[in-house]
């Protein structure tokens, strides 16, 4: 392929040695006859059936397949964000690999893309999955995702989304975070957008996800909420409770000092306990604070990340 590359298709695969022949072949079928440069990255995620064997025989048929291998199985974030490493294109599209999403949907995802767009994401509105045990808790983690982190989307689970290569290089992926990429890149001031696509019913295998998925979103929906609102301050966090906490304090143990000028036994009280108590935290969740502000600053500072993100620059009238 020697043109520049425009687009890489980043495909995370575990397990679907079935589906794979399939999914290039519709992959090939929807991109070919456009005009785009295009790669399909598939990352093949510690498969424990022939998913790895498929894929190179497939990079061997296929000029276009990139496979990518990776020693174990790391789960789907990681395997996502090896994918964006190395992809090449200057848009990135990813999907699933278990056929249910549609790669005819992948020209619309563009076209919209290129109307100003840093991130379409895609809306499954007619979902092909079971009601209670899917579609449900989905609608129920969508709200709950838009209310926290303040971008409302439909359908924060559908892996078939578009970015601009920018908005992707500067984030970082761990944990269950490929899910809230959209918050992600709105901390990074990105415009998004979503547009309906098509949704099919699982033709091989089973689902890989399981209910103790819903504890790890939890935990990294708290995660994108504090680095939305204090990811470059958290003093005000930390420092504001611990200043509280020994508010608090001072106003308990005045009240005691008081009981005890006054005559009284304070020696036995609960309040002398929780005075204390709260004294000790306010200090510890002001250091706590104090530190923070020093983490995030050397952050910074040691990979020269800038806190702002300059989306054009007008020079004489021309944009830089």
């Amino acid at each position: 392929m020697s043109a520049p590359l425009n687009l890489s298709v980043v495909v995370p695969l575990y397990n679907e040695e079935e589906s794979l022949p399939h999914l290039v072949e519709q992959l090939l079928k929807a991109l070919r006859p456009t005009d785009e440069a295009f790669e399909l990255v598939l990352v093949d995620d510690g498969s424990s059936d022939r998913t790895a064997k498929v894929l190179a025989e497939v990079s061997a048929e296929v000029p276009e397949v990139v496979a990518v291998l990776l020693r174990k199985n790391y789960g789907q974030t990681a395997a996502m964000a090896a994918g964006f490493d190395v992809a090449g294109g200057e848009v990135i599209v990813s999907l699933d690999g278990d056929l249910q999403n549609d790669p005819a949907d992948i020209p619309m995802l563009l076209a919209k893309l290129r109307e100003g767009y840093d991130l379409v994401s895609g809306w499954r509105h007619q979902r092909q999955d079971a009601a209670l045990q899917r579609k449900l808790p989905s609608r129920i983690a969508n709200r709950l995702i838009g209310r926290v982190t303040g971008v409302r989307l439909h359908d924060y689970g559908c892996s078939l989304k578009a970015y601009r290569r920018e908005v992707l290089s500067d984030m970082r992926l761990y944990g269950e975070l490929h899910r809230f990429l959209p918050a992600l890149a709105f901390i990074e001031g990105a415009r998004i957008t979503e547009v309906k696509v098509n949704h099919r019913a699982r033709q091989f295998g089973s689902s890989k996800y399981g209910i103790d998925r819903t504890f790890r979103v939890l935990m990294d929906l708290l995660t994108v909420w504090f680095m939305k609102r204090f990811l470059t301050r958290p003093m005000y966090v930390f420092g504001f409770g611990g200043l509280l906490a020994i508010a608090a304090s001072l106003i308990t143990s005045t009240y005691l000092l008081m009981i005890k000028v006054m005559g009284g036994d304070i020696a036995n009280r609960p309040l002398l306990t929780l005075a204390v108590v709260l004294g000790l935290a306010g200090i510890q969740l002001f250091c706590f604070g104090l530190l923070g502000e020093l983490l995030i600053r050397t952050y910074h500072e040691s990979q020269d990340r800038p806190i702002y993100r300059i989306r054009e620059t007008l020079r004489g009238g021309r944009a830089g």
